[in-house]
């Protein structure tokens, strides 16, 4: 994050809160732009951003009192429009299978013992035929 962009959001930060000491703002704010804007898993945001835990359960937790969009509209009324921008977004999730893996413990035969094996059933078409050959 910029010194500029640093100096106008800091004002609006929360401030006072009883308890542990919070670990550095603006590096912790940082990395969460750096997840929302490339999309990687909070886990994956590189370490000198500080612990993933801390980013995401910052994120999540100001996220849920309503801070971030406190934040936004006081920057958005403060002037000019900022080089960077995101008033709307939209992203795609996958489960982790659909990757198309083997998907769990299933046990396979190998196609050369299946073919092997005497075949467990019989067409009835065939059954048929043989019947009225010997009648």
């Amino acid at each position: 994050m910029s010194d500029e962009a640093w100096e106008a959001l800091e004002p609006h930060l929360p401030r006072g809160k009883p308890g542990k000491p919070r670990v550095d703002d603006r590096r912790v704010i940082s990395g969460i732009l750096r997840v929302l804007k490339t999309g990687c898993r909070w886990k994956d945001c590189p370490s000198e951003y500080g612990p993933s835990t801390t980013i995401y359960n910052r994120y999540n937790r100001w996220s849920g009192r309503g801070i971030w969009q406190r934040i936004f509209a006081k920057m958005a009324a403060r002037g000019p429009v900022p080089e960077e921008l995101s008033i709307d977004s939209s992203h795609v999730k996958a489960h982790r299978s659909a990757s198309g893996g083997k998907g769990g413990k299933k046990i396979r035969r190998s196609a050369a013992r299946a073919a092997a094996e005497r075949r467990k059933s019989m067409l009835w078409p065939m059954i048929a035929a043989d019947r009225s050959l010997s009648s």
